[in-house]
């Protein structure tokens, strides 16, 4: 079975990355093209611009640190370095915390401790709920609106500035997550935490995944409308469930798989439906690179959430999770931005527009009160709640773009985003009634309420 799984990947592999270079030729041909006979900039210039040759500078910034570190690691494993330092110091110390943890140093008890549970509120259920509701929606729909008005619109277009696009994704997620690593470091030195155990290294993998998924998403915005994002996001229970069944064999509920075909036949009515933006007209090349980059984050951001699922086994807080994975991610951006010379850009952009740099501080605002209302709403009503109210926010956050950004929808348009969202709330619903007659099931088994 392993053999059909390996050549099942394999295959799988090939075609992506058969996929990945027909785009980046196309792609390529397009941005000389344009660079050439369009009158605008050089050649060079056209491809400093072009997102495959980003993406690489990027792996590059990221390899400058990943490979010295797993060298270093690889070293200090094999050379037993904490024998030979007599288990004293602050270098053992460190290379302890960093490549090994502590998790073999805590008491039974203590690695079975979790995060304090919040102390009983004094206000009413109904107002925690509506708190937590009014603080998700407010701080992702903004988010999203932002998001949509950096890396698809021009700045300044007046007699004293020229207008101007911003084209630094690398530069929107250094700052969204220095911000969020300095909220998780408040928050920490504040409030007792059960004591860290994880070797710090393993917080990288999910961090450079996370960053790169979150710049997938920022640099797919300027390829496809903000509308065709959200939807691309709301179906990646699709390829979840393919790499399921191919790699690990897994089998679904019959629900499961009516829900998944739901959303295909949605999302498939918007994209035939959603028509090229009127302020510019969209070619197959482009449609595909941004349907690219939203598999990249797909993909990325489903790594990321696995990974962080193993790392919740070593019992730390989501705090200690988010102060991890954000120390890395300001290390991996900021490696990649001094090496291309993004900090210059983005600061000398900021200076030509100073609505660009409030736009900036506000989404990053945004994103890091957001991942809060996440925690706070998932231990107060538990992970169902949540789902419900960010599956609205999705819905929401269509409807604010359309109307804000005047995205033309179709009626046949419409009906798929109601098809795609109506799939996600019976989802809901049946994997919470599927979890009622599983607990019925055990109820009636054993004798004993659960």
């Amino acid at each position: 079975m392993r053999s059909h799984v390996t050549k099942g990947l394999l295959v799988m592999a090939g075609v992506g990355f058969a996929v990945f270079v027909l785009v980046m030729i196309m792609d390529l041909g397009e941005v000389i093209a344009q660079s050439t006979w369009g009158g605008e900039g050089s050649s060079l210039a056209g491809l400093t611009d072009f997102w495959v040759f980003r993406f690489l500078l990027n792996i590059l910034g990221y390899a400058s640190i990943v490979v010295p570190a797993a060298i270093l690691i690889r070293y200090i494993k094999r050379s037993n370095f904490l024998e030979r330092t007599g288990g004293k110091g602050c270098v053992y110390d460190l290379v302890k915390a960093c490549v090994y943890g502590t998790a073999d140093e805590l008491p039974t008890a203590q690695q079975d401790i979790e995060a304090p549970a919040p102390a009983p509120s004094r206000f009413p259920r109904w107002a925690i709920l509506i708190f937590c509701v009014v603080g998700l929606q407010g701080s992702y729909l903004t988010w999203g609106v932002l998001q949509e008005r950096i890396m698809r619109h021009e700045y300044g277009g007046t007699e004293d500035e020229p207008a101007e696009k911003f084209k630094n994704s690398q530069f929107l997620v250094f700052v969204n997550r220095i911000l969020a690593l300095t909220i998780a470091g408040v928050y920490l030195s504040i409030f007792r935490q059960p004591r860290h155990g994880c070797p710090m290294y393993k917080y990288s993998y999910a961090s450079l995944s996370n960053v790169m998924s979150s710049w997938c998403q920022y640099e797919a915005l300027k390829f496809v409308s903000f509308p065709t994002q959200v939807l691309a996001k709301a179906s990646k229970v699709i390829p979840v469930m393919l790499m399921g069944k191919v790699v690990s064999k897994k089998s679904y509920e019959y629900y499961e798989y009516v829900i998944a075909a739901l959303i295909s036949v949605g999302l498939s009515m918007f994209l035939i439906a959603h028509g090229p933006d009127d302020e510019k007209k969209s070619t197959t090349v482009t449609t595909f690179s941004g349907i690219l980059l939203l598999a990249g984050y797909m993909m990325f951001d489903s790594f990321t959430a696995n990974w962080q699922a193993e790392l919740y086994k070593y019992k730390m807080s989501s705090f200690q999770m988010m102060f991890g994975v954000n120390c890395f991610s300001c290390l991996f951006t900021s490696a990649a931005l001094l090496q291309q010379g993004g900090f210059i850009e983005a600061f000398s952009f900021m200076i030509r527009h100073q609505l660009f740099a409030f736009h900036v501080f506000l989404n990053s605002i945004c994103s890091a009160t957001g991942q809060m209302f996440i925690f706070f709403t998932i231990n107060q009503f538990g992970a169902m709640v949540f789902v419900i109210i960010m599956t609205t926010r999705q819905a929401l956050a269509i409807l604010l773009s359309c109307i804000i950004y005047a995205h033309p929808v179709s009626v046949m348009g419409g009906f798929g985003i109601g098809i795609v969202f109506l799939a996600m709330f019976l989802r809901v619903y049946a994997s919470h009634r599927m979890k009622q007659k599983k607990v019925r099931q055990q109820e009636n088994n054993t004798g004993v309420k659960v």
